[in-house]
């Protein structure tokens, strides 16, 4: 059974993420589940997701969900604007809700961080070289 769509196409949000994302070396894009992924091999940025425990919810519908950094993620965790989403948050992922005035460099660093921590080898020094 297909997974309804959770978002908007046109949402000026989910364009500003996808800039960030699909910029980085070997990047692309799908829908899982019924919402924007953005991927190498493995998954490193959502576009929405689920509160844990209340999947009616459309707190995080408009949300970055994202492997942080482990030495990070304490502060993270402890700053407010961050949640733990329901599904990959089991795995260590974390999510920010984007509909309250993002500060676009801080989004830009945490896909960065969560790009680092998933993609190859030879694309994450691709990342490097541009630099």
């Amino acid at each position: 059974m297909a997974h309804p769509t959770r978002y908007r196409d046109d949402d000026p949000l989910l364009g500003r993420l996808r800039g960030i994302a699909l910029a980085l070396p070997g990047a692309d894009e799908k829908v899982s589940h019924g919402r924007p992924t953005f991927f190498t091999r493995k998954v490193f940025a959502i576009f929405g997701g689920v509160v844990k425990g209340d999947h009616g919810s459309d707190a995080l519908g408009r949300a970055l969900v994202f492997l942080p950094d482990g030495a990070e993620r304490p502060a993270l965790e402890a700053d407010p604007r961050f949640s733990v989403p329901g599904y990959e948050g089991a795995y260590g992922w974390l999510a920010l809700d984007l509909r309250v005035d993002p500060d676009w460099a801080e989004v830009a660093e945490l896909v960065e961080t969560s790009y680092r921590l998933t993609a190859p080898a030879r694309l994450v020094a691709e990342l490097d070289g541009r630099a």
